[in-house]
């Protein structure tokens, strides 16, 4: 992850995904995602800690500025809306990854070179 600053701006960088928050944008793979204020906000929050388990009611504190009350599931419904949409830009990339029992983690994987190193080693 790298966050940069342009022109006094936050970049935040997670291999094809770039988030520019004071901007109100998100990028994936240069192309732009069409994301509501709390996706950009969850990914933003993501961003800032990638490689970093978030607990859901930290995310939640962050995101909605208010504590979470229990039984409450808006965190994982937008995971999952953010999770579509990315996918259906970079198929073969996965951002965000789910801890049980902990919460999410924002880290980008290819699974394009996880299937061919499986590949790979089944054909070997």
């Amino acid at each position: 992850m790298a966050a940069t600053a342009r022109s006094g701006s936050e970049v935040i960088e997670v291999g094809p995904l770039e988030i520019l928050p004071e901007e109100h944008l998100a990028r994936a793979g240069g192309r732009v995602l069409v994301l509501s204020i709390r996706e950009l906000r969850l990914l933003t929050e993501l961003g800032r800690r990638a490689d970093r388990i978030m607990p859901r009611e930290e995310l939640f504190r962050l995101v909605w500025g208010r504590e979470m009350r229990a039984g409450d599931r808006s965190v994982d419904v937008y995971v999952r809306k953010l999770r579509v949409k990315l996918e259906n830009v970079l198929p073969d990339w996965q951002f965000i990854h789910t801890h049980f029992g902990f919460g999410y983690r924002l880290a980008a994987e290819s699974t394009a070179r996880s299937q061919l190193d499986h590949t790979s080693a089944t054909t070997d």
